[in-house]
């Protein structure tokens, strides 16, 4: 069965690709972002439709409704897509292999070098981080408390209905993206990495939007590529492609909304305001961060689409799009679990204690808000400028440090207390942020100092004039602020920036298309070999990135073994490393197939416990702020903290590694109590 359901997952990949080329203009690049995107698509909306039948476990189910929901999905977009010419995808592949092949063999030497440098290094990152998506177990800590283990429940369950888990992830975040890994989960017969390919699927759609777009806004293959590839190498981008984390996946979904609305204004083709809907859509129903973006979006939409050569034409647009939007919410955005936490919880973010831990409650007043806010804009100011991945190594951390000397002497010399005030923080700030925080959320590294706010900056002072990067840049610091004011201070928020870094990553175009900056044009001597630099050191900080990613290590390092080689339960518990003893005299005594009932508390890694073959059934019965519950009498095992459930005489100590310093959250003590 498992060979029929490969089968039918190949086949519904390559009838969306099908599918997208009957909407498409001959683009590569648009057909392939335009494919992802109605895969998504269809596949979320049949995750919704299984769930309320209580199928979302059922492999025959998933393999046959996605094309049914795709060809209705399909025979609605055609019929409001302008009737275009048929094009052959293997022709188009031939015009574009042979146009890049012009364009590279045109290219200067100092360019080749460049170029060929941020391809051998993409290459070399994309062979491994491959190999790491298929053969490597997640280790998240989301993943481990939240997303995953959800995805079990729901699996386990038969559906994605509100249950009420331990940790309040699990059922309040937007359940798009669960559909998304239910249905590769199934139709690759149980193989668990699956769970990581919209992720690593988005790194690319990601990367490709902004080779995309800027190809819109300069039509400069140099400068397209450059921004695509440099987009591609930036640290927090490269460690969140193979994770089953989520902001990758809603950067995806927002660079493909920002590509319509781009090709919107340079084609005033209706079509891509129909697809940018349906794109907000999905965006907004993966995640509700999708919020923050929404000033930003806001001022993409005026120069790409209400701007216009008459008010009556701008009323047009905007009704059209508007309508695209609600129509396309109802279908992706509102089912995802909106309504439903809204009924639960009365908010539809969550619970109020979720809420105030993440919030601007935090802040206190409104004055205080705007202060501490305030610091938080210079707080990741100072993060950004760091030699993320490079700092990997010892010689990159002592350059970063000997770097970063000036900007020190600087706040202290200013009086700004960054590291001192730290009500509105979750972890306080710090010069010297801690390995773990760095090593796996880094910020965009040199090319972000060095090049992305440099270009910014020198735009919106008008030294470099660029109408539409005027607007980019207003849409790249409103985000920026909006991380900054809208949550306490975060250093894991490395992992936000993907999508502001997405923005920013379009200034790069400019470099070879700008007149005032572009580095083809004769001489320019400086601007090149400071471009040389900053590729030469972010080319070498990518390339560490993932090779000592302490959480996803290709090969041994840190005293550590390779992610290859690394026992399971090791490796899934390397960020709470006092649970490994417990976990693994867990793993060795409960049966594969055993029923287990679970008193753990809102951070405990849960997804570890269901076992190798993801075969045991847990049962939440501490869920989130409701207290312990019965144990259900279809449990064999209890696994609990002390703290949750008083130990009785009989119960097996399974002991946590009390002598570990410097843990994030300090340890539980585990117990297992066998009930049959």
């Amino acid at each position: 069965m498992t060979l029929l359901y490969l089968l039918s997952f190949a086949f519904f990949v390559a009838y969306s690709g099908d599918s997208a080329r009957q909407i498409s203009r001959r683009s590569l690049s648009e057909w392939l972002l335009l494919s992802f995107l109605f895969f998504a698509a269809s596949v979320i909306l049949t995750g919704f439709i299984l769930s309320a039948l209580d199928l979302t476990a059922t492999s025959p189910a998933w393999a046959g409704s996605v094309f049914v929901t795709a060809t209705v999905l399909r025979l609605a977009l055609v019929r409001i897509t302008p009737q275009a010419q048929p094009w052959a995808l293997g022709e188009l592949l031939g015009d574009r292999r042979r146009t890049f092949a012009a364009w590279f063999s045109g290219l200067s030497g100092f360019l080749k070098g460049v170029f060929g440098l941020l391809f051998l290094t993409l290459g070399l990152i994309a062979v491994t981080n491959t190999l790491l998506v298929l053969f490597t177990v997640p280790n998240e800590w989301d993943s481990m408390t939240g997303h995953l283990n959800r995805v079990m429940q729901y699996l386990q369950r038969g559906s994605m209905a509100h249950f009420g888990g331990t940790n309040w992830n699990m059922d309040t975040y937007p359940k798009s993206v669960c559909t998304l890994q239910i249905y590769a989960y199934l139709m690759t017969g149980g193989f668990e990495n699956a769970f990581k390919f919209i992720h690593f699927a988005s790194y690319w759609m990601a990367a490709l939007a902004v080779f995309g777009i800027t190809q819109r806004l300069t039509r400069s293959l140099s400068a397209s590529f450059f921004a695509g590839l440099a987009y591609a190498l930036l640290p927090n981008v490269l460690m969140q492609s193979i994770t089953t984390e989520t902001d990758i996946v809603l950067t995806a979904y927002f660079s493909i909304l920002l590509y319509f609305l781009f090709t919107y204004q340079q084609t005033r083709d209706n079509r891509y305001l129909h697809l940018a809907g349906m794109a907000f859509a999905v965006a907004y129903g993966h995640k509700v961060t999708f919020t923050l973006m929404l000033p930003s979006v806001f001022v993409i939409m005026i120069y790409t689409v209400f701007l216009a050569p008459n008010f009556g034409e701008t009323v047009r647009r905007t009704v059209r799009l508007g309508v695209a939007i609600g129509l396309a919410m109802c279908l992706w955005t509102f089912p995802t679990g909106y309504i439903r936490n809204i009924q639960v919880f009365g908010h539809p973010i969550g619970p109020p204690t979720a809420l105030k831990h993440q919030s601007v409650e935090r802040a206190g007043t409104k004055k205080n808000l705007f202060i501490q806010g305030s610091r938080n804009v210079i707080r990741y100011a100072y993060d950004h400028v760091n030699l993320d991945g490079l700092r990997n190594a010892q010689f990159g951390l002592d350059a970063n440090v000997a770097m970063r000397r000036p900007l020190v002497w600087l706040e202290d010399k200013l009086n700004l207390r960054l590291d001192e005030k730290t009500e509105f923080s979750i972890v306080p700030f710090t010069f010297n942020r801690r390995f773990e925080f760095y090593n796996a959320n880094p910020y965009w590294g040199i090319f972000g100092f060095g090049l992305v706010w440099p270009l910014l900056f020198l735009t919106l002072l008008g030294v470099v004039r660029s109408r539409a990067h005027v607007f980019i840049g207003i849409a790249v610091l409103l985000h920026f602020a909006a991380l900054s004011y809208s949550a306490a201070y975060d250093p894991f928020k490395g992992r936000y920036f993907i999508s502001t870094g997405l923005m920013g990553a379009l200034f790069l175009g400019l470099l070879f298309s700008n007149r005032r900056v572009d580095v083809s044009l004769p001489g320019r001597t400086l601007g090149k070999a400071w471009l040389g630099l900053v590729v030469v050191i972010g080319s070498l900080s990518a390339l560490l990135a993932v090779f000592l990613n302490e959480r996803c290590l290709p090969f041994s390092a840190y005293g550590r073994p390779s992610a290859f080689r690394a026992e399971r339960i090791y490796q899934m518990t390397l960020f709470r490393p006092d649970t490994y003893v417990p976990y693994k005299r867990f793993d060795e005594m409960v049966p594969d197939s055993a029923t287990v009932a679970l008193g753990t508390i809102n951070d405990d890694f849960e997804y570890p416990l269901y076992g190798k073959h993801l075969s045991r059934r847990l049962i939440t019965i501490n869920p989130f702020e409701k207290g312990v519950q019965p144990i259900p009498k279809e449990a064999s095992y209890l696994f609990f903290s002390k703290n949750v459930i008083k130990p009785q005489p009989g119960d097996i100590r399974l002991g946590t590694d009390t002598t570990i310093k410097g843990l994030i959250v300090p340890g539980e003590d585990y117990y297992l109590r066998k009930l049959k």
